[in-house]
């Protein structure tokens, strides 16, 4: 006898994160219940409202704000900004860019190249490697 397989679920907070919106913002329903793979593919690929909202206007969780704001979550922690902020929040602060969030984004940037060189690194090198069999 074969059982019938269970759909595959996730928590809420989990749901809420690959769909990159912030979990106390959304729906009570949703909040209260796992998410099936189906219920959340079917977000991804047509979004009720208050989904589209949520991610046009806020608010966003700290992943979120940090790219937006082209800085990694370390620095948007160590800025002692919120963590949560609206789409009017950042702008306002891309706008008129604090002391702190310019600091943050040179850091970042800079990182990112060192990053891209280390990668550029070793390609290079198990290409050497590769050109030696």
């Amino acid at each position: 006898m074969t059982s019938a397989k269970s759909p595959q679920t996730m928590k809420a907070g989990t749901a809420a994160q690959k769909l990159g919106v912030y979990l106390p913002a959304t729906p009570a329903e949703f909040q209260e219940s796992p998410v099936t793979r189906e219920q959340f593919n079917e977000l991804n690929a047509n979004p009720p409202q208050w989904l589209v909202e949520l991610r046009k206007n806020g608010p966003h969780p700290r992943d979120v704000v940090a790219h937006k704001l082209g800085i990694s979550n370390s620095g948007l922690a160590r800025s002692g900004a919120d963590d949560v902020m609206t789409t009017d929040e950042i702008s306002a602060l891309l706008q008129a860019p604090p002391a702190w969030l310019v600091q943050e984004r040179a850091t970042h940037a800079a990182v990112m190249e060192e990053n891209a060189r280390i990668k550029a690194d070793k390609a290079a090198k198990r290409s050497l490697q590769d050109d030696k069999k």
